[in-house]
């Protein structure tokens, strides 16, 4: 009989992630919940969550060079632009966007939404959403994400399929 070699663990490039509920950095003016940024994970994935309200307005047209998005629907509804079409995605839904692949996203009309995003490789982007809760309140101007697309790849465009949908859904 031969003698069967060991297999080793795989040695982790980084120590497990654990982030306690309660632990997790609040945004509640953009409705985000951050998780776990890419230095944490040794650059595999970022990961947060949003709780949008009916009446927020989510994220607008953009796309990730480097990275995929996949967004897990924890409840409520969420319009997202995929290329040029909009489509919603509900509880229990699974939706990955590829890299280089236009996107946006918005609670459906007249309900919230819950999400888990995770983005892979990870990009750092919790210093992003910070800047976002900055502009929003007032202290630094919108023009200051403008430089810094390549920094959080996050590249801004123009959609008319978007602002048509999320149009029509004011609407109504």
């Amino acid at each position: 009989m031969s003698q069967m070699t060991p297999v080793s663990a795989p040695v982790r490039p980084w120590p497990p992630v654990l982030v306690r509920a309660g632990e997790a950095e609040q945004l509640p003016a953009i409705g985000h919940v951050l998780l776990a940024d890419a230095p944490a994970t040794g650059g595999a994935l970022t990961s947060h969550r949003i709780v949008l309200a009916p009446e927020d307005s989510g994220a607008i047209p953009h796309r990730h060079d480097g990275s995929s998005e996949l967004f897990y629907i924890l409840g409520g509804a969420l319009d997202v632009l995929i290329g040029t079409e909009v489509v919603t995605a509900g509880e229990g839904d699974l939706l990955v966007v590829p890299p280089g692949t236009a996107h946006a996203f918005g609670p459906h009309r007249g309900c919230g939404a819950d999400a888990l995003v995770i983005a892979t490789p990870g990009i750092e982007r919790f210093e992003y959403f910070r800047r976002l809760v900055r502009i929003r309140a007032g202290a630094e101007p919108r023009q200051v994400l403008t430089g810094l697309q390549d920094t959080y790849d996050t590249h801004f465009l123009d959609s008319p399929a978007w602002t048509a949908a999320r149009a029509g859904s004011a609407a109504r």
